[in-house]
């Protein structure tokens, strides 16, 4: 991390091998103690990850436990069972049912809106989690002895994810940088350093522009339907097979413009002194490189892995040397071992390539006003994201 004149410029100082080997054994050790070990895997590797992340010359600390996120975990599932059981008797009172075989067309149509209402009953959770879960980690964070943190305000992030979603929704996505951005300025103005306070400026109309990519997806496959309406299928199917693959391109584009124009407008409000400002500026091809050229490389690493340790005990069975009861525990633990390499992979060759491009694009000014943020007081462990555990939300790290 460079810091000339109150500016400071990200490093990220993780290496391949460590990564690789600390994720390989842990997730070996999840599989052995069949996924129990997960929670104390997930600390270990953002242990090392947080501490590859330099600020002018100290790194950042991460302080959770696998422990506390075993237990917050039990507790999540505790609270899941009893909530969804109670959904399910509601529903049962009404007759409604997700059991049993459908006898009538009637009896399905009930199914699906016994299942649309059950996930309508789980969304309200998902955005609870997602909030929980930033504020677990945020509250875990360390840089230079001071806390990360986030204000006790989930319920009212739940309420507002459901309106903003269902706007964008029904706007058909036109409206989709004002749900992106209120919920951006909801967290960021409940987030803390220390004493300090961030704060989330700039304007929703500003991620228009962030929109792009989307908008001439939307044109090529307006130009689809135009080749079809006119009967020249193959040229309407050109368009929307590029149209599609624009699409995706466009919403990758749209979340790392959105980064930038968020971090931009992003300040720390420091008592007494001049407010930090942030910068960056990723790129969208070389994140777009990263994930499709890195997932490239895994595949093929994974297909020869598979074929490398599965080599073995198929030979050997083929050749009738060994019982085949002999080999199944053998080649689990081989299996398991393939899909740990896998894993590791994915981290090296895909995530911490683009974590090492975002962060050494990251700036802050007028960081001379961080020497006057005091501590702040420790933020409670909650259920320590096991809401987002139980509903498999967790995120890459």
């Amino acid at each position: 991390m460079t810091h000339e004149q109150g500016r400071l410029g990200g490093e990220y100082h993780g290496t391949q091998g460590p990564l690789f080997w600390l994720a390989v054994r842990t997730a070996m050790l999840t599989a052995l103690t069949l996924g129990v070990y997960r929670f104390w895997a997930k600390t270990r590797i953002r242990r090392y990850v947080w501490s590859s992340v330099g600020a002018d010359g100290d790194a950042f600390e991460y302080t959770g436990t696998g422990l506390e996120k075993f237990l917050g975990f039990l507790a999540a599932i505790v609270i899941l069972a009893v909530y969804l059981g109670a959904v399910q008797m509601i529903l049962f009172y009404f007759g409604l049912t997700l059991f049993g075989a459908a006898e009538t067309q009637a009896e399905l149509f009930l199914q699906f809106g016994a299942f649309g209402i059950t996930s309508l009953a789980i969304l309200p959770l998902v955005f609870f989690a997602q909030y929980r879960a930033r504020r677990y980690r945020l509250a875990r964070t360390r840089w230079r002895g001071l806390r990360f943190g986030a204000e006790a305000a989930a319920w009212g992030y739940v309420w507002r994810a459901m309106i903003y979603w269902a706007i964008a929704l029904l706007s058909l996505g036109l409206l989709w940088p004002l749900m992106t951005f209120r919920l951006a300025q909801y967290k960021a103005d409940r987030s803390w350093y220390g004493n300090a306070r961030f704060r989330q400026n700039g304007r929703w109309t500003g991620l228009y522009a962030a929109m792009k990519q989307l908008f001439v997806a939307l044109g090529l496959m307006v130009l689809a339907a135009i080749f079809a309406a006119i009967q020249l299928y193959v040229l309407a199917g050109l368009w929307a097979t590029l149209g599609a693959i624009w699409f995706s391109v466009g919403l990758l584009s749209y979340r790392v413009n959105a980064f930038v124009y968020l971090t931009e407008n992003l300040v720390l409000e420091v008592p007494g002194a001049d407010d930090v400002t942030f910068g960056t500026s990723p790129q969208t091809w070389n994140v777009l490189w990263q994930m499709v050229g890195g997932s490239m490389a895994v595949f093929a690493a994974t297909g020869l892995v598979f074929g490398l340790l599965g080599a073995g005990p198929l030979l050997l069975i083929g050749l009738e040397a060994v019982p085949l009861h002999v080999l199944i525990v053998p080649s689990v633990l081989l299996y398991m071992l393939a899909l740990a390499i896998s894993g590791a992979l994915w981290l090296i060759w895909v995530a911490q390539p683009i974590l090492r491009h975002v962060v050494t694009r990251c700036t802050a000014q007028g960081t001379g006003a961080l020497n006057g943020v005091a501590q702040r007081a420790g933020d409670s462990g909650a259920d320590a994201e096991g809401f987002a555990d139980a509903l498999d939300i967790g995120g890459a790290f």
